[in-house]
């Protein structure tokens, strides 16, 4: 057993976990995502990117890129909460950054105040596909 190979696997895990853990709940309530957590989350993933450098294999670039794409979402989240206003984070905030999180854009729910957004989604939802939707709104919303 290489153990060069379980602590790169144990991190790996680790910070699956950790995440995991985060996104974990309802996005909207506060009560469900700790900053402790998120923080956690965030240096675990920069010392699993960190310990994918040495990887030297095809599928060890991929690794290394969906790990760089990990620690910028989380970076972004991170970005979002300490921006937010201060005191109890509104939903709108919170929504957002565990999306980040999570690697997926908020959900409609997230955008109340727009129209538009509104309007689209209530319009195609019989006849439309998800994705028609999805596209519609991001394309149209002055929220995003």
């Amino acid at each position: 057993m290489n153990l060069e190979k379980v602590i790169f696997g144990f991190f790996i895990v680790l910070a699956a976990t950790l995440n995991f853990g985060f996104v974990y709940g309802d996005p909207a309530n506060p009560e469900h995502h700790h900053l402790w957590e998120f923080f956690a989350a965030f240096v675990v993933n920069v010392i699993a990117t960190a310990l994918k450098f040495g990887d030297r294999t095809q599928i060890g670039a991929v690794h290394l890129a969906t790990s760089l794409v990990a620690v910028l979402q989380l970076a972004a989240a991170a970005l979002v909460w300490f921006f937010a206003p201060a005191g109890p984070l509104p939903e709108g905030a919170i929504v957002s950054i565990v999306s980040l999180s999570a690697g997926a854009r908020p959900r409609r729910s997230s955008w109340p105040n727009c129209s538009s957004c509104t309007a689209i989604a209530g319009g195609h939802r019989s006849r439309s596909s998800r994705r028609e939707i999805v596209s519609a709104l991001t394309a149209t919303c002055a929220f995003r």
